[in-house]
């Protein structure tokens, strides 16, 4: 079964970064800028769950709150910039089932998302399966990669970047979308760091697949690996 969350914050980079770790999970995230939207797609959409950023203009996360707690009790995380204990206080009282401050890490943002999943559904951990292309195979549960079988030696980030593109072929992903699932931080303008890894990882993925070029670079857009 796919769970859906409904994320809805005016900050559109970040809900695109969590997209990237919650669909890793099998999670699907809809996404929306402002409070109406969001109240627009909770009612289109039905959603599992939601994470509500409190400051969003129009409605303010509060009242969307206010507004799904009138005909619903899915679970809720609201996000803030904010370290007041009023607001936390006013979001559990109006339902809220956890928050989180601003800056935070996506993963923990997965991990209280799955949290909640598990406490409300039958929810269970997707089996992960390996992923197989041009005599490369990579197995997400032991964090390997393979080429016409035998190991490839990568490092930690390369492997990353790797499960990434090959795990979404066909998918263009940006530099600042790489960085952030990789680095597991927020994004820094420093391509450099980011063209050497892709320029090392492409070097190593030669050695088996040969002149073909799996990783393919998009000007202006970003990287994808290619559909065999």
């Amino acid at each position: 079964m796919e769970y859906t969350v409904l994320g809805a914050d005016d900050e559109v980079e970040i809900l695109d970064s969590l997209e990237l770790f919650l669909n890793k999970e099998g999670i699907r995230l809809i996404k929306a800028d402002n409070g109406i939207s969001a109240l627009e797609l909770f009612k289109s959409e039905n959603p599992h769950m939601v994470l509500l950023d409190v400051m969003m203009p129009g409605i303010d996360g509060f009242g969307v709150l206010r507004k799904i707690r009138e005909t619903s009790h899915v679970p809720a995380i609201m996000i803030t910039a904010k370290s007041e204990d009023y607001d936390k206080i006013l979001g559990l009282e109006l339902g809220a089932d956890d928050y989180i401050s601003k800056p935070f890490n996506p993963m923990e943002v997965v991990a209280r998302v799955k949290a909640q999943l598990r406490r409300n559904y039958d929810y269970h951990e997707e089996k992960v399966e390996t992923v197989k292309a041009f005599g490369l195979e990579l197995d997400p549960k032991a964090k390997a990669v393979t080429g016409n079988g035998a190991p490839l030696e990568l490092t930690g980030t390369e492997y990353k970047i790797l499960e990434l593109l090959m795990t979404h072929p066909g998918r263009i992903y940006t530099k600042q979308q790489i960085f952030e699932y990789a680095w597991e931080n927020d994004y820094i303008a420093d391509d450099s760091t980011i063209m050497v890894h892709i320029s090392n990882l492409k070097k190593k993925l030669q050695t088996v697949v040969g002149d073909t070029t799996v990783i393919k670079t998009v000007k202006g857009l970003g990287y994808r690996f290619e559909k065999e």
